[in-house]
């Protein structure tokens, strides 16, 4: 792939859940919507190395960290058809 992703960008992505992983699936089950939030490129390989945040509309567990996007932010994204919790 040779794409260039850059911090703060959102990108479509088939995130896989822990817990999805946990029950031994491999892949994610739909394309969902993922904020770059680090974009390093190694040095030795070419290969970019991303850190990603997944978005959903579902409330966090007790045991998560969450971060609330502003709709302000939610609609410069395109996300501002997601429904809300």
């Amino acid at each position: 792939m040779s794409r260039e992703f850059l911090p703060g960008q959102v990108i479509a992505y088939p995130y896989l859940w822990a817990w999805q992983h946990e029950h031994g699936e491999t892949e994610g089950r739909k394309t969902r919507p993922d904020r770059v939030v680090v974009a390093v490129r190694d040095a030795n390989d070419g290969l970019t190395h991303l850190a990603l945040l997944a978005f959903t509309t579902q409330p966090p567990q007790a045991d998560r960290i969450a971060l609330e996007v502003s709709d302000i932010e939610c609609r410069r994204a395109g996300l501002s058809d997601r429904k809300r919790c």
